[in-house]
Order: structure tokens, then sequence, then C-alpha cells
């Protein structure tokens, strides 16, 4: 072999081994705080056999569940770093990759199911763009439901929420600015300490929907519930672009297949299981107490200007949000929902 074949050589052998498709043993990390055993797991699991099954053993799926892997900041740093090609992510959990996936949780931005169903079928698909853009292939869309607030004292007004210690979740600006128009000082914290910081009284008031205070077992440390929108939830399963399309072809569309079929269901499941969720925090104890109309619309006030606020500091893309806006406007604005 001559002096100029070697060079050449190395060349071929750094495209073979690091430009071509994954080998037949790919494996996808993927993280997540759901906890292991849940029916989101269990679904989750059921979902990478079935990827295992269509692509022939060449993509297998690793689920770290229960948040073992860190809270959701840390999943995206060892993401960054290649530790991890994924995971499970609440909108909250992704805006440090691109700020616009909490758009649907704004406060009080949506007031009902039908609302939420309008807009979602309009703009599910423009945020995955937004995150294709930022470096992450989405792979499903889950309603986590509303949000309500969770408590050891009764609260159906701002006024009940002064001198209370309420938990916003590490890394969310949507949820820290609301409290700070609420004129309340949050206790922030990952979402794997709040049952113990409920346990320690560090926070004594948490929001959530009814089926993740059950899951994460918070419903055991709250005594109230107020039936309000606080904010609408939901999560999503997103994969590193890089090891996505280092995938073969038809290994891609199978992954992506299957797990949107099972992130379909989930969205639908989910919906259900609030209901029952709910009726197991009655059944348990915990008093629902609702706001008053007035109070209601005290509430909302907040919540726009709190979007206004986020909107003007650059958290938000005008733009985005107005095309929202137009959607929810234009079902409001139909006969059957007027207000």
């Amino acid at each position: 072999m001559s002096d100029k074949q070697v060079p050449r050589l190395i060349v071929l052998l750094f495209l073979v081994l690091f430009c071509a498709p994954l080998s037949a043993q790919s494996v996808l990390r993927l993280a997540t705080v759901a906890p292991d055993g849940s029916f989101w797991m269990r679904e989750m699991r059921a979902g990478a056999e079935e990827v295992a099954r269509r692509t022939e053993g060449r993509v297998r799926i690793q689920y770290f569940p229960g948040g073992v892997m860190g809270n959701e900041q840390a999943v995206l740093r060892r993401i960054r770093i290649g530790q991890l090609q994924g995971g499970a992510f609440t909108g909250g959990g992704l805006t440090a990759a691109w700020p616009q996936a909490s758009l649907y949780s704004l406060p009080f931005l949506f007031r009902s199911h039908e609302e939420v169903d309008y807009v979602r079928t309009r703009m599910d698909a423009r945020l995955e763009r937004g995150l294709a853009a930022a470096g992450f292939v989405s792979l499903g869309i889950a309603e986590g439901g509303f949000a309500r607030l969770m408590s050891g004292v009764p609260v159906t007004s701002v006024r009940d929420l002064r001198g209370q210690k309420v938990w916003v979740p590490e890394g969310d600006p949507v949820a820290y600015a609301a409290m700070e128009a609420l004129g309340l000082a949050p206790v922030t914290l990952p979402l794997t300490d709040v049952l113990t910081g409920l346990q320690t009284g560090l926070i004594n008031i948490v929001a959530s929907p009814p089926i993740g205070a059950v899951a994460f077992q918070w419903h055991t440390r709250v005594a109230f519930m107020t039936d309000a929108p606080l904010a609408y939830t939901w999560a999503q399963l997103v994969i590193d672009r890089r090891a996505f399309e280092r995938l073969r072809e038809d290994d891609r569309a199978a992954l992506s297949e299957v797990m949107r079929d099972v992130y379909r269901k989930l969205d639908r499941q989910n919906r259900a299981d609030n209901l029952q969720a709910t009726g197991a925090m009655v059944r348990q104890g915990i008093q629902v107490v609702t706001p008053d109309d007035v109070e209601l619309r005290e509430w909302q006030a907040i919540g726009d200007r709190v979007t206004r606020t986020l909107i003007e500091r650059g958290t938000y893309d005008a733009a985005l949000y107005q095309e929202l806006r137009l959607h929810l406007d234009t079902f409001r604005a139909a006969p059957a929902h007027d207000e």
C-alpha cells in the first residue's frame, strides 16, 4: 500500500464508523420522571417492545423512569453530551431547548377541553416543527390535563394564597411569572422533590392535574383541591435529532409510527383517568372548593397580564402566540360557544 493510499483509507474508515446508520445494536436511552409501574410507563414499555419487533432488533429503547437521571434540565444536559438520546418532558421542561414549548401552559389560557382540542388540532404540528428546528424530533404529545391548586388550606381567592408556600416547577418561567404576578414568593423544586417538600412543610400548595397528584402521591399530603383550570399541562416524547437521523430510514418510520400511536393512546386515556383520579381523591376525603365567577375573572385577568409580560420580555414569540389566540378567538366566537 502506498503512502498516498493510507490517508484515503483512514477517511473511509471514519465515514464507515461514524457517518453510517447505527448498527443492529442501536440503543435509544430515554429518561422520564414518570414513575416506574405507572400506566404511562407500561404503555411506553409496550411501545419499546413493538419498536424492537418492527425493526427486527435493530432499535432498542432503554428507559430510565422515576427521575433517576435527574430533573428535566439535567436530562437535557445529558442529551446534549450524548449520555441520553431523548426523554419524555413536560412542556415547561423543554423551555431551555425551545422557550415556545410551554405555550399551551400559559395561565388560564384555556377554559375547557373543547377549546384545547380545537387549538391542538391546528397547533400541535406547528410546535413540533419549532422543536425540530431546535434539534429535537417529537414522537408524540399527550395531554396531562388541567392543573388545579391542591393545598392544605382552602383556596378560592387570590387572598387565600397570601402567606402560603406555593411550589413552582424548576425551570418553568410561566409558573414563576404567574406566582410573581400574584405577589407571592414561590418555592422552586424539581418534580422529584415535591413529595418531600409537602411532607416537611417546605411547601403546602401544589398545582397539578389529578392524575399527576395521584401518580406522585402528592394527594396524600393535601386536604383541598380548587376546581379552576389553572393551566393546561402536557408531555412530549422527544429524541435528539442527531441520534434519530443516524437510524435507518425504515427504522425511523417504525419508531415514529409506534411511539406516536402510544402517545395518542395516552392522550385519550389521560383525560378519562383525570376524572377517575378526581373521584378517588374525593372518596379519600379531599374537599373540592370552587371560586366564584368574580374571583375566576380576576384570576383570568392576572393570567392575561402574565402572558403580556412574558411576551414583552421576549420569552414567547408574539406571532406564535397571536396564531394561537386567533384559533381560540375563532372557537369562542362560534354561536355554540358564546360566553
